[in-house]
């Protein structure tokens, strides 16, 4: 259990006696983690849980949520347990709070009993600030008698309960245990309890409060924008064709390409390598060994992509992941926020693309249908699939849309493909009743291509064996081409005016909706489908030094050379040493001596005195 030898720094716990102050809180900041000032409501969520309060944090992707729980830690006397599900991440997240001169350390299934001992003794003799824990290990008699004993002690700082929208039974992330977590109020009535997420519509953070027994606590809702990540939705064609147009001029970057089933997954790892982008696959059906070397090489190498199920992600801490890519519709707004999220956590420059079309619809439906849900829950997945498919098929900024689902309202952002090129609107209310009479006609029991053929008047055999030829919608749409008809139905499907019944094997139905445009009492406005370019341009070399002056380029990139040799020699990622921005300040600002590195953002007292020397040695030697 290697920790940091740095001194304690002032601002940490005295003891029983210790009041919180905004003072010392800023203080923690500044010498521990190396950032000048508190950003947003951090300041406010601080105070409140070191001073005892419950809260419930919604917080985006990168906006700082650890620190919301880990600065409260260092502030109150005993040790601070964070509940996280991310077993495989924990001892990362321990090795970049040991690099702060932070005592942590993790206690689930990858420890032996030795090491589990060694973990619990010295909880017990106060020598952790931190205790990163599995649910399942917290709900152990053994490990609830431990906790018994430090609250009698008075030796319990805090519980967080990170991912918290793993309490949600119908989330994209349940966690079953989660749903015992109430207890620890029940148990321990006087330890304050901080409950965190980066993604939850309101239905789940009702359930979120309900479930984790938090009615009473503060909520902090902070802006879901993440500015620096650029939205493109394009209509799914040839989707590799289309994702290697997206990548063209991105080699050499981090990023997640997420797929709906294992077997692509796999087969989009191996075409990609083979492309020149190497790639790595995950997914559950994977051994465990071979998942987790894959996520350790994905996080501590640069350059490579991850293609994956949503069976990874949660969590990941990697601040320069370039892009997300989706091939394959997800399932929710909801859980679209959280996967692009992963995206720029670093804050510079990022990209969510995906590419849809109807049979991604089809699937998502048959998935709803399938599940062993209440109907009134298959209700409420259906409705959430339907806000998404309007997100993809909206004709105005994509981020007003994705903000407006959480509550939000903003102007448009010029950062996403509908903001460059704003599509064309027409009265489609004369195609939508050609393609719902089409529907009908047929009996609701043929899908896409078919009904495109009826209304485009093809004379197939399968057109003749069913006398589709012979109804009075055959043909009444030849004024309209494949593609355009394709766009039509994806629009009536994202207005709610049909559905895909996957029963029928992705037959379209109509809904009650669809009466009154049927009648002439609705009018229907379509957006005219547009040949987009796939994405932005991509900047060409590291995003990191894309903006530094030539003369810096060379320091920051020694710095860069500097920092992958020192994680290889600790066994951590690369980033747990120094983030790519402090690279960037250090190769911008040269500072010369120990009291100038204090004021580079990221560069705690500890990391200070680990790495100052080495680093004012390349500086200079740069000069």
């Amino acid at each position: 259990m290697a920790r940091c030898s740095a001194a304690k720094p002032s601002c940490l716990k005295t003891g029983p006696e210790f009041v919180s102050t905004a003072a010392q809180a800023l203080t923690c900041l500044r010498d521990v983690f190396g950032y000048p000032a508190f950003r947003g409501e951090q300041a406010e969520i601080i105070e409140h849980v070191a001073q005892g309060g419950d809260a419930m944090v919604l917080m985006p992707t990168g906006g700082g949520k650890s620190l919301c729980y880990q600065i409260p830690a260092l502030l109150r006397p005993g040790c601070a347990v964070v509940v996280s599900p991310l077993i495989a991440l924990m001892q990362d997240q321990v090795d970049a709070l040991t690099q702060l001169g932070v005592k942590a350390a993790c206690l689930n299934s990858t420890l032996d009993w030795r090491e589990a001992q060694a973990v619990e003794q010295a909880i017990f003799n106060g020598q952790l600030d931190l205790v990163y824990i599995a649910p399942e290990r917290l709900l152990l008699d053994r490990t609830l008698a431990m906790f018994d004993a430090l609250y009698e002690a008075g030796k319990l700082a805090l519980f967080a309960i990170d991912e918290a929208h793993c309490v949600s039974q119908w989330g994209h992330d349940f966690r079953p245990e989660y749903l015992q977590l109430s207890a620890l109020h029940e148990r321990y009535p006087a330890v304050p309890r901080i409950a965190l997420t980066a993604t939850a519509d309101q239905a789940t953070r009702n359930e979120m409060l309900a479930r984790l027994g938090l009615l009473e606590a503060r909520v902090f809702l902070s802006s879901f924008d993440r500015p620096n990540i650029r939205y493109t939705v394009v209509e799914k064609d040839n989707a590799k064709k289309q994702l290697l147009g997206f990548l063209a001029g991105r080699q050499g970057q981090a990023g997640i390409v997420y797929c709906l089933s294992r077997k692509k997954v796999e087969e989009t790892a191996e075409w990609l390598s083979a492309q020149g982008y190497p790639a790595l696959p995950y997914h559950a059906g994977l051994p465990a060994e071979e998942r987790a070397a894959n996520q350790r090489r994905f996080l501590r190498e640069d350059g490579l992509i991850m293609c994956a199920t949503i069976a990874f992600g949660m969590g990941i801490d990697k601040p320069d992941v370039r892009f997300v890519a989706h091939l394959d519709l997800p399932k929710s707004i909801e859980a679209y926020y959280q996967e692009t999220g992963r995206a720029g956590r670093d804050g510079e420059p990022s990209e969510a693309w995906m590419a849809y079309g109807m049979q991604d619809v089809a699937l998502q439906h048959a998935r709803i249908a399938e599940s062993g849900a209440a109907d009134s829950q298959k209700v409420l997945e259906s409705q959430r699939l339907t806000a998404l498919l309007a997100y993809c098929e909206a004709p105005r900024c994509r981020r007003q849309v994705l903000l407006n689902y959480f509550g939000e309202s903003r102007e448009p952002c010029g950062n996403c493909d509908v903001c460059d090129s704003p599509p064309e609107l027409w009265d489609g209310t004369q195609a939508a009743q050609k393609a719902l009479s089409a529907i009908f006609r047929t009996g609701m029991r043929f899908g896409v291509t078919h009904l495109t053929d009826v209304l485009r008047g093809k004379q197939t055999e399968r057109m003749r064996q069913y006398g589709h030829d012979q109804l009075p919608t055959f043909g009444v749409g030849a004024d309209l081409d494949d593609h355009a008809w394709k766009s039509v139905f994806r629009q009536l499907a994202a207005a709610g005016l049909i559905h895909v019944d996957m029963a029928e094997h992705g037959a379209l139905q109509l809904t009650e909706a669809a009466r009154e445009v049927l009648k002439g009492q609705r009018s229907v406005q379509l957006r005219r489908p547009v040949k987009r370019k796939s994405s932005a341009p991509a900047r060409s070399g590291r995003p990191a030094a894309a903006d530094l002056a030539p003369e810096d380029v060379a320091l920051f990139e020694l710095l860069r050379r500097w920092r992958a040799d020192t994680a290889r020699e600790q066994g951590v990622p690369a980033y747990v040493i120094l983030h790519d921005k402090t690279l960037r300040e250090l190769a911008e600002v040269r500072p010369t001596s120990h009291g100038l590195l204090a004021s580079i953002t990221g560069m705690g007292s500890a990391k200070i005195e680990h790495y100052g020397a080495e680093l004012l040695d390349l500086i200079r030697a740069e000069a």
